[in-house]
């Protein structure tokens, strides 16, 4: 736990109850949403698009915290927004004003994640990366078990009740605010640029980047182009006849997992490779969505959730690391931030795509395509991205 700093467990802390606010949220969002009069079809697009804004945000406030060589304004601005957000979405049960609430709840994600991800990769050396965001990544996603199973908790109380969920998040986002400011600001090298910063001039950054940088992201952006939101795994397990309950125990069961085994995977990646370990985890989510194809019963769901769980923390802080140690310094929020706004196109793209398959082919065709395009993005790694040095 030496390469554990003060700095990675304020942020740590900060994502534990973010994610604990945002998580008692997702899991009966697509059941709430259903409930209101969304159709698999709109929530696809709704999930699309606020994970577009999300993205095309990073990109610009990562290249703007690089620029200004400032952090903790974003990350302090970023998580307040995502906090306020919850309960907008209690009062507005028209579908402008939840797409409007979701947009600033994932704003707030674009604004923090750049500055947040740049801070965690200078608190680590290139040996370190893989543990350090692993960490991270298991503090965080222990939010995400412990807000559904206070979900699950209070709606076995309080049978349909999902309005006041949104109330209640309210409170560990506002204890994530007051964490955030004990944060503190260091000396950071300005990528200073020589003109003015439009929102979309961190796509710049892609001619300007290495060539292994070019390499490894788009790799990971086809595979992006087809990875839909995890909203749909859960309406596949509700639409197989379980009830709200079992819809959300599994998901508490996936980030258990994920939870679990991010900090030590972050560590074998540390020693065998961030490529090995990542490939790994695309194989694991292939044969994920071939099984999600044929599988209806409550066990097989159990088990390929624990899969799903293991790919999470095998790919999530991989990735980030991966990028942050082919980039310099200076351009590490950029650099982050540029993947993750392309990446947002291509999400925006794949839920929607998915939703589009599934409402007009059913699910069996949505699952088994995103399974084997996948498997052709690990093939890819293996044989065109060299390994990291």
């Amino acid at each position: 736990m030496k390469s554990i700093s003060r700095t990675v467990w304020i942020l740590s802390i900060i994502s534990l109850l973010t994610d604990t606010a945002s998580e008692m949220l997702y899991p009966v969002m697509p059941i709430y949403l259903r409930t209101i009069g969304f159709s698999v079809l709109l929530i696809g697009i709704l999930e699309g698009i606020t994970e577009a804004t999300a993205g095309l945000s990073k990109g610009y406030f990562g290249k703007l915290s690089d620029v200004t060589g400032k952090r903790v304004p974003f990350v302090q601005l970023g998580y307040s927004l995502s906090a306020v957000s919850k309960p907008m979405i209690a009062f507005f049960v028209n579908s402008v004003w939840i797409f409007f609430a979701r947009t600033i709840d994932r704003l707030g994600k674009g604004i923090r994640t750049g500055a947040r991800d740049a801070i965690l990769s200078d608190e680590a050396s290139t040996q370190t990366k893989g543990t350090v965001f692993g960490f991270h990544r298991s503090m965080d996603t222990l939010g995400a078990v412990i807000g559904p199973l206070f979900a699950l908790i209070y709606l076995y109380f309080n049978k349909d009740d999902y309005t006041t969920l949104f109330y209640i998040a309210f409170i560990p986002g506002l204890f994530a605010i007051i964490t955030s400011l004990f944060l503190k600001e260091k000396t950071v090298i300005k990528n200073s640029p020589q003109e003015k910063q439009r929102f979309l001039s961190f796509l710049n950054y892609w001619k300007e980047s290495p060539a292994a940088y070019r390499k490894l992201v788009g790799g990971l952006l086809v595979f992006t182009l087809f990875n839909s939101s995890d909203v749909f795994l859960l309406l596949k397990v509700k639409e197989s006849g379980l009830d709200d309950t079992s819809v959300i125990g599994v998901y508490i069961f996936y980030n258990l997992i994920y939870a679990l085994f991010s900090f030590p995977i972050g560590i074998i990646a540390d020693k065998i490779g961030l490529k090995a370990t990542f490939i790994s985890g695309l194989l694991i989510f292939s044969f994920v969505y071939f099984g999600m194809t044929f599988n209806n019963d409550f066990y097989s769901f159990l088990i390929l959730f624990f899969l799903y769980g293991i790919y999470a923390a095998a790919t999530e802080g991989i990735s980030k690391a991966w990028i942050s140690n082919i980039s310099k310094q200076e351009d590490t929020a950029t650099a982050i931030g540029t993947f993750a706004g392309f990446q947002s196109i291509c999400t925006m793209l794949a839920s929607s795509l998915t939703g589009f398959i599934w409402f007009h082919f059913g699910a069996s065709v949505a699952f088994m395509t995103t399974a084997a395009v996948t498997f052709l993005v690990a093939i890819y790694f293996l044989i065109k991205i060299p390994k990291p040095e």
